[in-house]
């Protein structure tokens, strides 16, 4: 079990490792087509994507978090 201190961690860690693999195989396929080695270009495609993801997801999350708690309204 994860502990709950490394809750928002481990929630980033899974989003951004799920959001890059997804867009990075569209954008590869995009790019290149069903090439031979499609594999392995999308996966070195998505491992630099993610060690980008992941910082930014970690640093933006809480930012959109506040931003959306403040422009949302209340349930009465």
């Amino acid at each position: 079990m994860i502990p709950p201190r490394l809750a928002l961690v481990a929630f980033g860690f899974l989003l951004s490792g799920l959001m890059s693999l997804i867009v990075s195989f569209v954008a590869t396929f995009r790019a290149t087509g069903l090439i031979d080695g499609f594999i392995g270009v999308w996966l070195s495609a998505w491992l630099a994507s993610w060690l980008v993801a992941l910082p930014t997801v970690l640093v933006v999350a809480p930012m959109v978090r506040r931003f959306v708690e403040r422009n949302t309204k209340k349930p009465a």
